[in-house]
């Protein structure tokens, strides 16, 4: 493995010491978790999941102490789940007390959800020795916090959410298999040429490989890898509400689709003759597809400017097919970009990067797919936080005003924030995915060449399924060909010039397959063949939705849609980045001015990496500025301290009335109420009426609603 993240964070991750002298403790743990997920098998869905929990874990152990803000687990009640808090006495000191509950909530956390993890043997020594680093114990496992150990608190907090991630709908108890959904494709064998069994055109098909290696480098188990995550619109979301979701049934299961985009472009085959509904539209997505895999190839001249001159700041989305075709240029690729004039933070033009269009579709297409080593797209967004919050000029002041935050509070707050995003972007793209069910390109492109072209009924191997034909790009194979075969059996079917695929790399460190006439029936994303494309439905595209409400999110916290600088970047050098071909030819630099402009740029590798077409991309992104805002709108109310908190307060044997200090913080609003005679009385007091009386074994509670 050859590339690095982003260029800009650590290749081996410092833990101890090192680390905590640069960051605050919730980055470093961060970076385990970032490094835990690399280790793990490649699951977006899963690990969007692990990030939120993670981070509410990081987050409820800073502002659990915070006089200001309100917790999002504790004393709380989520979708029926009561994760009751009784309150402990306030620390003399508070910074101290955060750090050990969080460490031990995350350290919790992490052995829960990654103890299956291939790497785990490895990561469990990570774990423990960072906790010793610090000074803790890592077989202290009481949750009885009653005595004020922030030890205690942490793994009470940590057991908590293990408790509530076995009934939040994501099955982690039979380890997120899927429960009622099955493919109604059988599956197509990649290394056999076309795809004859395919029985609908429009619904996803399983691969099966000669071997399944994940994006994070994982051999799995078994060759036909199943549909991961059909079921997760069922999972308990951040901001997501009832009001976002449309309810349909399918096979006596009830899908929840959130921010619902519609049905994609569909062809009908279901029954008697061929016809096509939306002929266009699913034709040139697809073509579109293949057209830009054939700029995946080092030794296209076509030369481009990738700085913020050129590329970035698009205006407006297309919301119909017409829209989607002046949007995305099918001949050249990209999309309706038109740069900026000058740096907002320099006031000077931004500097032209010219580069081979092969080599940046090539990166561009591996950067943002992560390959081996993959900490999967949404902790691609964590390292990219991380970068920003590195950056010598950024200030850490939320949503760009007021005063400096410190390390400890900015990360809390913004992990929180991201993670709330990631986790509903992840129910968002895979409740689609499920239930919509979309086919992928591969399954398309090669069972359409099997059915010849449409372009034309007075030429060979007509048929309404088809490929169309397009001079230079699809046309019919004829006998002066090489690719015509020995006995000439391939004359008359259809031929495509795109990137020719894995069968032409021997050896990825000096090798590149290029581009040229290979027959359709054949024709492969820009991929490994170990992998070739993602085992679940592509309609939407979880790269466009996850990396949209990322940038929302960024955008929203730093208040500024700029990078630090005005400025992003990614080296990528010369012939040690590309992972399964030689390259890039050169070195060259992703760029981006905006968090936007990077999430677009995202969304596009996609397709020149042969995984989405245009009708996958486009809702997607517009499905995440709706979950990024609202993700944002909602961890406000917690880091601000605009919820209320429902904290338990225990007072045992109570026999007599007066005044009974309370183990918690109350500001000065709070209110108190419960089944008894309660009067608020003082900051840490509660007062009980005369008569009240409980008995010698009962405890009294009362529910502390602990906001302004």
């Amino acid at each position: 493995m050859r590339k690095t993240i982003l260029g800009i964070i650590i290749s081996v991750l410092l833990v101890g010491e090192g680390m905590q002298a640069q960051h605050s403790i919730a980055r470093a743990w961060n970076e385990i978790l970032l490094e835990s997920i690399r280790a793990d098998y490649a699951r977006p869905t899963v690990h969007a999941r692990n990030l939120f929990h993670i981070s509410v874990a990081m987050y409820d152990a800073w502002a659990v102490y915070d006089k200001q803000a309100s917790t999002f687990f504790l004393g709380q009640q989520i979708n029926d789940f009561d994760f009751a808090y009784y309150g402990m006495s306030m620390p003399n000191n508070i910074e101290a007390a955060q750090k050990e509950t969080l460490s031990y909530a995350v350290y919790r956390l992490l052995n829960n959800r990654f103890r299956y993890s291939p790497g785990y043997s490895f990561l469990r020594v990570r774990y423990d020795d960072f906790m010793l680093s610090l000074g803790y114990d890592p077989n202290f496992i009481s949750t009885d916090y009653s005595n004020g150990s922030p030890a205690a608190l942490g793994n009470y907090l940590g057991d908590q959410i293990i408790q509530f991630g076995m009934q939040d709908g994501s099955n982690q108890i039979l380890f997120h298999t899927n429960l009622h959904y099955n493919p109604v494709n059988t599956s197509m064998v990649i290394r056999q040429p076309g795809n004859p069994n395919l029985a609908n055109y429009n619904r996803w098909q399983p691969l099966t490989l000669t071997i399944f290696i994940d994006q994070s480098g994982n051999e799995v188990y078994g060759n036909t890898p199943p549909f991961l995550s059909p079921e997760w619109g069922a999972v308990t979301p951040f901001a997501l509400s009832s009001q976002d979701m449309n309810t349909y049934t399918r096979g006596n299961y009830e899908y929840k689709v959130y921010h619902d985009p519609g049905m994609p472009p569909q062809c009908d085959t279901l029954s008697g003759p061929k016809t096509m509904a939306n002929l266009d539209a699913y034709k040139w997505g697809f073509t579109l597809v293949a057209k830009w895999s054939a700029h995946c190839d080092a030794n296209d001249n076509t030369m481009w400017d990738i700085s913020p001159a050129s590329i970035g700041n698009i205006q407006s989305y297309p919301t119909t097919f017409a829209g989607m075709k002046n949007f995305y240029d099918f001949e050249n690729g990209g999309d309706s970009s038109i740069g900026y004039a000058v740096n907002p933070a320099t006031n000077l033009p931004y500097v032209p990067q010219m580069v081979k269009r092969g080599d940046y579709a090539r990166v561009l297409a591996e950067f943002w797919a992560d390959g081996p080593d993959s900490e999967t797209p949404p902790g691609h967004w964590y390292t990219i936080l991380n970068y920003v919050n590195d950056h010598p000029v950024f200030e850490k002041k939320y949503e760009g005003n007021g005063v400096v935050l410190n390390d400890f509070e900015w990360d809390v707050k913004a992990y929180l924030t991201l993670g709330g995003a990631m986790h509903d972007a992840a129910i968002t793209a895979w409740a689609c995915k499920g239930y919509y069910d979309y086919i992928r390109p591969v399954s398309v492109i090669r069972c359409m060449a099997d059915h010849g072209q449409c372009s034309n009924p007075n030429l060979p191997n007509y048929d309404l399924a088809g490929l169309p034909l397009i001079p230079g790009f699809i046309e019919l194979v004829d006998s002066s060909e090489a690719i015509a075969g020995f006995t000439y059996e391939h004359v008359g079917k259809i031929k495509v010039k795109t990137w020719k695929g894995p069968d032409y790399i021997d050896d990825p460190e000096t090798d590149q397959a290029g581009t040229g006439w290979i027959l359709a029936e054949n024709w492969w994303p820009y991929q490994r063949p170990s992998f070739v494309t993602p085992p679940f439905a592509g309609y939407v595209s979880g790269h466009s939705t996850f990396s949209r409400a990322a940038a929302e999110v960024m955008t929203s916290l730093t208040g500024d849609a700029f990078f630090p600088g005005g400025m992003g970047e990614f080296e990528a050098p010369k012939n040690k980045f590309l992972v399964f071909e030689e390259g890039p030819s050169e070195d060259i630099i992703l760029q981006w001015a905006t968090y936007r402009d990077a999430s677009d740029q995202c969304s596009l590798s996609r397709i020149w990496g042969g995984i989405h077409p245009p009708a996958d991309d486009i809702p997607g992104r517009l499905m995440g500025i709706e979950v990024g805002n609202d993700a944002f709108a909602k961890a406000k109310t917690y880091t601000t301290g605009g919820v209320c908190v429902d904290y338990r307060m225990v007072c045992n044997n109570v026999i007599e009335s007066g005044n009974y200090t309370a183990a918690i913080r109350l500001q000065s609003n709070a209110s108190i109420t419960n089944q008894a005679q309660v009067t608020y009385t003082a900051e840490t007091e509660i007062s009980l009426e005369a008569g009240f009386e409980v008995g010698v074994d009962s405890n009294f509670f009362a529910y502390v609603e602990a906001c302004e």
